[in-house]
């Protein structure tokens, strides 16, 4: 297994009790098989993106299909108003999740050469300040100045250590173009479910309370199944997290319901 595999095998067991599980997963042979193999999937780093990106999704548009219900307008207003918002939410997310991993790319770019350029320029003054983030994490100041030697050998190593240590940063080498791209796909994909009865019933007519049931429960299904995939990123009971997600997403929707309701008059006006 890669090092991310091994490290979840060790989540899970520690997360089950199963200390067997756990000391099979912290053996050397395991951990020097996991160094010696790719770290992680090639998609894993988009599964965040993905699942935020369709539980967004999920929510926006059954929010809108409930507020529009319960104005009671016509299935062609739900349509309208589902599929623009649909489209141009998701363009947005997709939009702002692009940007902002485009931006702390660069962000990190820019300070990593600032710290290359103090290393060039005044590297007595860097050893220091090394030294002292090592002793204020409690290291001996001998420990600590062993440790700072053996970093500062090596240029890209030392630069490391400072982006870390220092700066607390880490480089995040996903594509913003995939990211924005897998957040466009989640939204657009996840909330298209509260739609599809009504996309139906231009075809084969069905009673308006009768499509508005079927929304709610193809929604609540869609909402419960996002839940329980977002332990793919916070490792939380799925259970727990399927039903957090339901109740959220129910409450949006209730709220948005309730709205309409009040409008109804202005809807019909």
């Amino acid at each position: 297994m890669g090092i991310s595999k091994r490290v979840e095998e060790a989540r899970r067991a520690f997360l089950n009790g199963d200390h067997e599980r756990s000391a099979k997963a912290h053996k050397p042979s395991a951990i020097a098989k996991a160094a010696s193999e790719e770290h992680g999937g090639a998609g894993s780093q988009y599964i965040g993106d993905f699942v935020y990106g369709g539980l967004d999704g999920i929510i926006t548009t059954f929010a809108v299909v409930c507020g529009v219900a319960g104005a009671d307008l016509e299935t062609r207003i739900i349509l309208i108003m589902g599929l623009a918002n649909l489209l141009a939410d998701g363009f947005s997310m997709a939009t702002g999740a692009f940007l902002s991993a485009r931006s702390e790319q660069e962000y990190y770019r820019k300070e990593r050469e600032r710290e290359a350029w103090e290393i060039d320029h005044f590297p007595e003054g860097e050893r220091i300040e090394l030294l002292e983030i090592y002793q204020n994490k409690g290291y001996a100041k001998e420990e600590a100045e062993q440790l700072t030697e053996l970093i500062t050998r090596n240029k890209e190593r030392w630069l490391d250590a400072m982006m870390v240590d220092e700066l607390g940063m880490l480089p995040d080498e996903s594509s913003p173009l995939l990211n924005g791209v897998a957040t466009l796909v989640a939204f657009v994909l996840a909330g298209s479910v509260p739609l599809l009865v009504y996309f139906l019933g231009l075809v084969f007519p069905i009673a308006a309370d009768l499509s508005f049931a079927i929304a709610l429960g193809l929604s609540g299904v869609a909402l419960f199944g996002l839940g329980v995939a977002k332990v793919l990123v916070t490792h939380l009971n799925p259970w727990k997290s399927g039903l957090e997600m339901l109740l959220v997403g129910g409450l949006a929707a209730f709220v948005a319901y309730l709205v309409g309701g009040m409008l109804k008059g202005l809807g019909a006006a």
